[in-house]
């Protein structure tokens, strides 16, 4: 069976046009409306899939191995050198979550002279 015959361009832009002319205005409107609002999220799709992906970070923590014969002496000094950098990471940390803290607090500020 020959399924070509039938498709025609001229037949399918008759059968749009016959099918246009018989609608309601308000009808053609809504598929008009719905046409566009399909193509848009389709398009906002594809323009969201040609997104970079973020690089993978991954974090690697390392362990220091001890002797099981330590001292009580070497572990105390061993922790007096370790708290100074930890007390340098946590101020470090405190300096950047105020940092934080402003520039949130001066977006929100914007925003409520906004009315937001």
């Amino acid at each position: 069976m020959n399924l070509r015959q039938y498709f025609s361009p001229i037949r399918a832009w008759r059968d749009l046009r016959t099918y246009l002319v018989t609608r309601r205005p308000h009808q053609l409107g809504f598929m008009a409306l719905s046409l566009v609002l399909t193509y848009t999220m389709i398009l906002g799709t594809l323009d969201v899939s040609r997104m970079p992906k973020p690089a993978y970070h991954r974090d690697i923590i390392y362990v220091q191995q001890w002797r099981a014969d330590r001292t009580d002496a070497e572990i105390i000094a061993q922790q007096k050198i370790d708290g100074v950098e930890q007390t340098r990471q946590e101020q470090e940390l405190k300096r950047l979550k105020a940092e934080r803290k402003a520039q949130l607090k001066k977006l929100d500020d914007t925003l409520k002279s906004y009315g937001i």
